[in-house]
């Protein structure tokens, strides 16, 4: 299966700004930003220890509704998301097994130049923000 991590020079640029747009939406669909940021009440008034496993519970509360929302209430966004990596078109996205997509994902994350041309984007927009 084509993906990012095996395509043309070009077809990779246009498929980075398509897939940018839609993680965009997704990002906002999923509420992962307003999920991230949420802190334990009465986190002050704790102490060190009490911190780190307020801090850890919290964050696995907050990992866990985050996963509810992509792989349960915005479903289809997220295959979407999956589909635009692998260059299939979101209405064709089921037209594939998981373990498809799977292998892609696994192939893509593991290229070390695809994942710092990211991590560059994610800096740059950073500083933009």
């Amino acid at each position: 299966m084509k993906n990012l991590a095996n395509c043309k020079p070009s077809e990779f640029l246009r498929q980075t700004n398509r897939i940018r747009k839609s993680a965009s939406k997704w990002l906002k669909d999923v509420n992962v930003f307003e999920i991230r940021r949420r802190k334990p009440d009465g986190f002050e008034d704790m102490t060190e220890e009490e911190k780190k496993e307020s801090m850890r519970e919290q964050a696995r509360e907050n990992l866990y509704e985050m996963m509810d929302s992509a792989l349960e209430t915005y479903a289809d966004e997220t295959l979407e998301l999956l589909a635009l990596l692998c260059f299939v078109e979101p209405e064709k996205a089921d037209d594939y097994k998981v373990t498809d997509y799977l292998k892609s994902f696994t192939e893509i994350i593991n290229d070390k130049d695809v994942m710092d041309f990211f991590i560059s984007l994610i800096r740059l927009t950073e500083t933009v923000s």
